[in-house]
């Protein structure tokens, strides 16, 4: 049996631009994703904690060390220059494998510059 695990995630992200007029997809700083393990066109979910919108698109890199967090075509509608994001890519992973998997929890400031990098949820209380 295959489980759905979380890969990684880009925990309270500010979006820094928002285009409409785009093909689409989230562009996010190369070292940020990389950071992340997220590869370029890789699947990602983006959860706007500033509106609630959830939506999936890909990933491409912006510039290194830029902060971008910049969502681009129709998912524009759903985040715009301002809000926190979660950005998560998830991997579907065999029942075995899953029980040992630990995913890349990447922790930003407010300028998307890398402050963590974990992988374990942390303030998480049993």
């Amino acid at each position: 049996m295959q489980l759905t695990m979380l890969k990684s995630k880009i925990h309270r992200a500010t979006v820094t631009d928002s285009n409409v007029d785009y093909e689409g997809s989230i562009a996010i700083d190369a070292s940020v994703m990389e950071a992340a393990g997220i590869n370029e066109f890789e699947q990602v979910q983006v959860y706007n904690i500033a509106n609630g919108n959830r939506f999936t698109t890909y990933a491409i890199a912006a510039e290194r060390g830029t902060g971008t967090i910049s969502v681009k075509g129709a998912a524009a509608h759903l985040a715009k220059k301002g809000d926190c994001v979660i950005i998560a890519c998830y991997a579907m992973l065999e029942e075995a494998e899953a029980r040992g998997h630990k995913p890349a929890l990447v922790y930003v400031d407010a300028h998307n510059a890398l402050k963590m990098v974990s992988s374990g949820i942390t303030g998480h209380r049993l």
